[in-house]
């Protein structure tokens, strides 16, 4: 199979979760045999150039010159899609859609929806209409909502409410003409089979390609450290990290237990963090993320938001205990008290790591079980085989029947 695979930019090295996710499955499909056009933007230090094939890979990059704020506001597009609609990009994607028949259209994730109509005008004029596939990062109307929800000042909820309602209608589009779509999250295949009973909903996992740790015995030895890893780029992640060390940091100083956050942030805005904490240390971008790993008794996920966190792979298969916030982590087969510990909110969480970071026992147990339940399930091999076989399995006659009306170019 032939597949236009069109995503948000070159995902190597992958850098946050998205690219992390999009480049485990662009490398897993195409070992497992599909040849693949990957159109997206270029960026700062991409390991790919326009033009490469290596790999049953061809690389289409576009150079990223992105729109003004009050040109985003004015879009029918939701902000998260509007940066990616370039000339550039559309030039290439109408020329390859022109140019070649494809099997497969597979969007990778919202940001790259805006070529929707495109797509459709180019399915509705082939002789063999291609399988159109979407592969969704988040159910994401669900977060733009909570995100608008969550934003304390009064104007900007109102642009965040605004776009809230554009991220559901380009949603719901993508949703309603794919053949099949894809979900890392059972929780959102579940809300997404629900508003779409005869859409096929696929639980796809992200993979995990980094090296295992046989071994890990956490002792005294261990500073009393927790580590939050990640990518603080997205306003959801900081405002979870910042609502949570607005309780956690006070009562960590006063315990005389360390936290260090390790990721990739705007250096202004680490700054401005570092000026409000005590017990708090920020690392910023690292290359390797496992020393820091190896000095911490415990790893936090504080995110109020679900969607797989990829992150809680590095934290498991670097033998490092889990402490989350519930309903953070779906699609991981941890179970509380045995493998985890699932707390109701951030106050809760804080004072759950005061109980159990000098618990050796109770650490090492979690972190064992936790390995074990883990160890045999996020191949990413398996996991693209298991995305051709749901594209598979889409016929003719299905697609035909499931096609909806285009969408207006104006979105």
């Amino acid at each position: 199979m032939k597949c236009l695979w069109l995503t948000l930019a070159d995902p190597d090295p992958p850098e946050n979760g998205q690219y992390l996710y999009s480049s485990g499955l662009i490398h897993a499909v195409a070992s497992a045999g599909l040849d693949l056009h990957v159109v997206g933007l270029t960026r700062p230090g991409a390991s790919h150039f326009s033009g490469e094939r290596a790999d049953r890979v061809t690389w289409r990059l576009a150079n990223h010159r992105p729109c003004s704020q009050w040109i985003a506001l004015a879009s029918t597009l939701p902000q998260l899609a509007v940066r990616t609609r370039t000339r550039e990009l559309q030039r290439s994607i109408g020329e390859l859609l022109e140019r070649d028949q494809w099997d497969v259209v597979l969007f990778d994730s919202i940001a790259i929806g805006w070529a929707l109509p495109a797509v459709l005008r180019h399915a509705r004029s082939a002789a063999r209409p291609p399988r159109l596939v979407y592969l969704s990062h988040n159910h994401e109307e669900n977060v733009a909502r909570r995100i608008a929800r969550d934003e304390v000042n009064f104007f900007k909820r109102q642009v965040r409410q605004f776009d809230a309602l554009k991220v559901a209608r380009l949603e719901r589009a993508l949703v309603r003409n794919a053949d099949v779509m894809t979900s890392n999250s059972p929780e959102d295949c579940e809300q997404f089979g629900s508003a779409w009973p005869s859409k096929p909903v696929r639980f796809l996992p992200p993979g995990y390609r980094q090296p295992h740790l046989a071994e890990r015995h956490i002792t005294s030895e261990i500073p009393r450290r927790a580590i939050i890893v990640g990518s603080f780029e997205w306003f959801p992640k900081r405002l979870s990290l910042e609502n949570f060390l607005r309780v956690a940091d006070p009562l960590f100083a006063k315990a005389g237990v360390e936290l260090h956050v390790v990721g990739n942030a705007r250096e202004a805005y680490l700054d401005q963090m570092r000026g409000t904490v005590a017990a708090t240390t920020f690392t910023g971008y690292v290359d390797d993320v496992r020393p820091h790993m190896a000095q911490a008794r415990l790893a936090l996920v504080p995110d109020h938001l679900g969607g797989f966190k990829l992150k809680a792979l590095d934290y498991v298969f670097n033998r490092l205990p889990i402490l989350a916030i519930s309903g953070s982590v779906p699609g991981m087969p941890l179970r509380h008290a045995e493998s985890i510990l699932l707390h109701a909110d951030h106050e809760a969480l804080a004072h759950g790591v005061l109980r159990i970071i000098d618990d050796f026992d109770a650490l090492n147990r979690m972190q064992d079980f936790a390995y074990l339940a883990c160890r045999d399930q996020f191949d990413w091999s398996a996991i693209g085989r298991r995305l051709i076989s749901a594209i598979s399995l889409v016929d003719d006659l299905r697609r035909s029947n499931h096609a909806a009306a285009p969408l207006p170019t104006a979105i």
